[in-house]
């Protein structure tokens, strides 16, 4: 390739003309384990005293060892019945329409451009492979991405804020 060529195909990408700095490429995950629950919908409360399973792939059990030292544990997991029509810019938080509609991304809805939803659940035992766990709002069968240990010291933010509206929601359950 010429001189000129490797210029004209490198000062964009230098200085950031032409193209979005957000790749657009899209990235993929194999699941490493599957939810097991009695909940065959979406829903949007009731979550909190929810017993699940998380079976994780038999020759990935070893790399949950030490996990069951924590209390809690972050699970990520696909909104993988989600269809992409059914995705929102906008929603009516849990629907209801006396809270102001947000975009998306100020909400935990599963409606989101990408589907992937993340709690914070209480660990409550490990057999081999299998996580019991309290709390996780995934339905039965969905596909889990990652779990990670819960730090309380990283992970929680003492004087984080909420809109009001959030704040109602929270008084509420």
């Amino acid at each position: 390739m010429s001189w000129w060529l490797r210029f004209v195909d490198w000062f964009p990408r230098r200085f950031g003309i032409g193209r979005s700095p957000v790749p657009r490429e899209p990235a993929s995950f194999r699941p490493i384990a599957v939810v097991r629950n009695n909940v065959r919908e979406p829903r949007p409360h009731g979550w909190e005293g929810l017993r699940s399973q998380i079976v994780v792939r038999d020759d990935l059990a070893p790399m949950l060892d030490g996990i069951d030292e924590y209390s809690h544990i972050v699970v990520v997991f696909a909104f993988d019945r989600v269809p992409e029509h059914a995705r929102r810019e906008r929603v009516a938080p849990r629907g209801d329409g006396r809270i102001p509609e947000q975009g998306v991304l100020a909400t935990r809805s599963q409606l989101r451009p990408n589907p992937i939803g993340v709690s914070v659940v209480r660990l409550l035992k490990r057999r081999h492979n299998v996580l019991r766990v309290e709390g996780l709002d995934a339905i039965d069968g969905t596909p889990v991405l990652d779990i990670k240990p819960y730090f309380p010291n990283h992970d929680a933010v003492p004087d984080a804020s909420i809109p009001q509206w959030a704040r109602a929601l929270a008084d509420d359950v």
